[in-house]
């Protein structure tokens, strides 16, 4: 579901970038200045905005790479909301409005990082990565207070081994002697 708004709006904006282009021309001139991989030419980051919204949502919607393709939404939703709704800059009739729209993306993109964070049911790696640090050092104590006891049973059988040997012996001896004499 939420998917759905960004596969819509990222079609609609890689079909038409120039509806949109001059709301984000500030947001792109200040992104393709810090980041190299930002278009400096506004349509082409507009576009490319879109077309990353359009995969990513359609990947989320199928349930396909979702921790990723939130995490591609979350961070395309960042300068949309940024370039689409400036709140602070507006009138004060259209404030409510684009104030209202501000604080919609800035919760889809908390559902996003949820999302990205979420596991689907399947612990995450590092939670796998301590459960099994946990089970190897449970299991090397184990292995030690087991070898710990088998060398001390080992020793008291060793002995109890050697009388029970030695009072065989001594029977064997002595049926020996009564056999020969």
């Amino acid at each position: 579901m939420v998917a759905s708004i960004f596969i819509l709006q990222g079609y609609d904006t890689l079909r038409r970038p120039e509806r949109v282009a001059p709301a984000a021309e500030p947001v792109v001139r200040a992104l393709a200045e810090r980041v190299p991989a930002v278009p400096a030419e506004t349509e082409q980051a507009v576009r490319l905005n879109g077309a990353v919204q359009l995969v990513a949502g359609s990947l989320l919607a199928l349930g396909r790479f979702p921790r990723l393709s939130a995490l591609a939404l979350a961070a395309t939703l960042v300068p949309t909301t940024l370039a689409g709704h400036r709140f602070w800059e507006d009138e004060e009739k259209d404030q409510a409005q684009q104030r209202v729209h501000f604080l919609k993306n800035l919760s889809m993109f908390g559902g996003l990082l949820i999302a990205a964070a979420d596991t689907g049911g399947s612990p995450s790696i590092a939670w796998r990565t301590r459960h099994a640090a946990k089970t190897a050092r449970r299991e090397a104590s184990l292995v030690a207070k087991t070898a710990k006891v088998s060398g001390q049973a080992g020793n008291k059988v060793g002995r109890t081994s050697g009388k029970a040997a030695a009072k065989a012996r001594a029977k064997a001896a002595t049926v020996s002697n009564l056999v020969a004499g």
